[in-house]
């Protein structure tokens, strides 16, 4: 079952690149006594993901942050060099946390995941962006399949109070 506005966020660890290499993310210190803005993407350096929904986020970093957001947070099925790789040629990096869920564990937890085996990428998270609040989520926008809109930046502020 797919989580949902008031649900806790699972239990997990995510995985970010660093100087010295992977480093781990705990699910429970990332969502501990802050407001996280956490989207999802189906693929790093994929189209849509590329040409829109990473630089929303970034163009918009400092507005979101204005509204009570602490960290901005990009989650996707690949692996940490690829995430880091991809903030460095998105200008990401000191604007959205780029962090791997390269086994899917926590989509799957989060009950977002997609198969997109017939696109040769196996399991990946849907489309989707949330708002956490000490650990609970308090906004989820869920894209149906091939659609970008609803978990954009400019939707989320829109939806910020």
């Amino acid at each position: 079952m797919a989580i949902k506005v008031g649900d806790r966020v699972p239990e997990g660890t995510l995985v970010k690149a660093t100087a010295d290499g992977p480093g781990q993310v705990s699910a429970a210190e990332l969502f501990s006594n802050r407001t996280v803005a956490l989207f999802s993407v189906p693929g790093a350096f994929t189209p849509t993901c590329s040409a829109k929904h990473l630089p929303g986020f970034v163009t918009h970093s400092a507005a979101l942050m204005e509204k009570g957001v602490d960290e901005i947070v990009c989650l996707s099925v690949n692996d940490a060099f690829v995430m880091g790789a991809w903030a460095r040629s998105a200008d990401a990096i000191g604007k959205v946390t780029m962090l791997a869920d390269g086994n899917a564990d926590f989509t799957k937890a989060l009950g977002l995941e997609m198969d997109a085996s017939k696109y040769g990428m196996g399991v990946r998270g849907q489309r989707f962006s949330m708002v956490v609040k000490d650990g609970v989520v308090s906004q989820l926008f869920v894209e149906e399949p091939g659609a970008f809109g609803v978990s954009s930046a400019e939707h989320m502020l829109a939806h910020l109070g």
